[in-house]
């Protein structure tokens, strides 16, 4: 299944500038390791050490957070949308 990765300006440096690359895959877990074979070194950017999603990066299918959902078990219907977005911090 082929999906749509959105990618943001801080990991661009893998993709070759594109902010969107094509994926494979019927879960995240799966569309990530399509990412990192195509875009090597992006998938630790995304998933820490112990396999699970870094605190600070939020990933969506089709608009909806997989921290909500599955995880990286969260199905990916083919034509998806992923959006790959890190967590902005900040204050007054």
């Amino acid at each position: 299944m082929s999906v749509s990765v959105r990618i943001p300006t801080i990991l661009r440096s893998y993709t070759g500038d594109s902010s969107s690359v094509s994926a494979e895959g019927a879960t995240l877990t799966e569309v990530l390791d399509s990412l990192e074979s195509n875009h090597p070194g992006i998938k630790a950017r995304i998933v820490d050490e112990d396999g699970k999603l870094r605190r600070f990066v939020n990933v969506y299918v089709a608009e909806e957070d997989v921290r909500f959902a599955q995880g990286l078990d969260t199905p990916v219907k083919d034509g998806s949308q992923v959006s790959i977005i890190p967590a902005v911090a900040g204050g007054a």
